[in-house]
């Protein structure tokens, strides 16, 4: 009986060697050329995606693009000074890879500066990198899981009206969570 679990066994693995099967994250092919484009300082203009304006206070306007690839679809949410981009909110998808994400991150913008981790989430900032300031924040429950990335003009490069994104965004998530029903 051992010789022909042996034989099947042999069977098995040889036709598993066979398959050459290869399981790749859904963001391993996710560059930051694909956010590059809403980073401050970049013209609106040059963005060739179809945009929604969410907002215009004075001179100031933020617009909602949605960035699509084969396995992904989120949104970026910019504000604008005179057609050039002062600050960028990206609300990435939860099934992209927190390990990867975070990496691609450092290749391009070095080691951040500052780091907060409380409850199993986790704040990331780089500040004043070629003037912009960046905050990339994730969470962990079974795996890890990116959920937004921003970045604005420092704080002495931005308009004095503006209110950064990503402070928005808390603010109004704050205020939905304290409303009474």
């Amino acid at each position: 009986m051992s010789f022909f679990c042996t034989k099947i066994l042999i069977i098995i693995l040889a036709f598993s060697f066979a398959l050459n099967a290869k399981v790749t994250p859904p963001n391993y092919d996710f560059s930051f050329k694909e956010l590059e484009k809403f980073f401050p300082g970049k013209k609106i203009s040059d963005i060739k995606l179809n945009k929604e304006l969410v907002n215009k206070k004075g001179k100031i306007s933020t617009y909602k693009f949605y960035v699509s690839q084969l396995r992904y679809k989120f949104p970026v949410l910019i504000q604008v000074n005179e057609g050039i981009i002062v600050d960028f909110y990206a609300t990435l998808p939860t099934y992209f890879l927190h390990d990867v994400f975070h990496q691609g991150i450092i290749k391009r913008l070095g080691p951040q500066q500052k780091y907060l981790n409380q409850n199993e989430h986790s704040v990331y900032s780089w500040e004043n990198k070629d003037g912009i300031d960046y905050i990339y924040s994730a969470a962990c429950t079974i795996t890890c899981f990116p959920i937004f990335f921003s970045g604005v003009f420092s704080k002495e490069k931005r308009p004095k009206a503006l209110i950064p994104l990503k402070d928005s965004v808390l603010n109004t998530e704050l205020e939905n969570k304290t409303k009474k029903p």
